[in-house]
């Protein structure tokens, strides 16, 4: 009989899944980095990472009794252009579509093992290394811009991944770097947030800025975000990995036409229920309502285009939450100078 293995994998393409290897799961190499990117400060308001960080440091410890990882991705579109929303963020909330794919995979792992089989799957939902779990399952590398990059698909894919007390033979991890003497992603963030090659400092990161960043914005940081409103792609849109071989996005992660390119002025305008109805199966439910309000405010003042003030006074008057009001008065200031 073919082993289990490669039958794991014939089941996990058969889902619709990009990527699939396999790794055993034990002590994260990347734990020391971690714990020292933790104690710098860089992970800012992210307190859940510093929470669980004794389980990250161990692959065995978040689910105890599990043995192997099959680790999953998924693309969602290095070729789609660049826009104020992020790319992975514009279709379906990636989250659902792998917690339902990685149920499905859990399920084809059961019959195939012909016997009742304990797992426990994540994607960005649990406390695990992932990017670590993937690259010992062979999926790539980290770059220098801590993106895991695959040599035949470039950066754009999220991963998942189902622990399992099978013990299952592992696939070579990737051991080596080809990023060479390339510093493109490095030099492009239009917030330095890059410390040094393989450190980000997410505190000046634009995706954290706009996503994970909760209530007001420091004035002095206020202008970084450009016209981003969620997310950003630059040191992904540069990266020669994504150019030559980025994909586009799988059909349960394709962006919806009116998120590619949206307007500010209408994205600060939204209601809490318009806000739902848009947004509402998306991963930009992650910085709310206020949140996006207060991102295309920012936006606005980075624009300034016609009818654009008039927007901005519209909300610093009448908008019901405070932090948005704030930033469109800090957009019209922006905008007077």
């Amino acid at each position: 009989m073919t082993p289990l293995e490669p039958r794991i994998k014939a089941e996990a393409y058969g889902l619709g899944f990009d990527l699939c290897g396999i790794t055993t799961l034990g002590p994260a190499p990347t734990a020391a980095h971690f714990d020292h990117w933790l104690a710098r400060g860089f992970a800012g308001e992210m307190y859940y990472l510093k929470r669980w960080a004794d389980r990250r440091r161990d692959s065995r410890l978040p689910a105890r009794g599990m043995r192997s990882a099959v680790v999953v991705a998924l693309d969602y579109g290095a070729t789609q252009p660049a826009g104020p929303i992020a790319r992975y963020a514009r279709g379906r909330d990636y989250h659902k579509v792998m917690r339902d794919r990685l149920r499905e995979l859990r399920r084809a792992i059961v019959r195939l093992a012909e016997r009742p089989v304990r797992m426990r799957a994540y994607s960005d939902t649990g406390p695990i290394l992932e990017r670590d779990l993937a690259r010992q399952a062979g999926l790539g590398w980290f770059g220098k811009n801590t993106m895991l990059i695959h040599p035949q698909r470039g950066s754009c894919f999220v991963i998942g991944s189902v622990l399992t007390e099978l013990a299952l033979e592992p696939d070579a991890p990737f051991a080596s770097e080809h990023c060479g003497s390339c510093t493109r992603c490095l030099d492009a963030c239009p917030t330095s947030a890059f410390v040094e090659p393989h450190v980000l400092d997410a505190t000046r990161c634009i995706s954290y800025l706009t996503i994970e960043r909760r209530g007001a914005i420091a004035e002095e940081q206020r202008g970084l975000p450009g016209g981003r409103v969620f997310g950003c792609d630059v040191c992904q849109d540069v990266c020669p990995w994504n150019e030559r071989f980025g994909r586009d996005a799988s059909a349960a992660l394709a962006p919806r036409a009116e998120n590619i390119a949206p307007d500010a002025s209408e994205l600060l305008a939204l209601s809490e229920h318009a806000f739902d109805a848009r947004f509402g199966d998306t991963a930009v439910t992650r910085a709310g309502r206020a949140g996006l309000a207060r991102n295309a405010a920012l936006a606005l003042a980075h624009r300034a285009a016609p009818g654009d003030r008039a927007a901005l006074e519209r909300a610093a008057r009448e908008d019901p939450e405070a932090v948005v009001r704030e930033h469109a008065r800090w957009a019209l200031e922006h905008l007077g100078r």
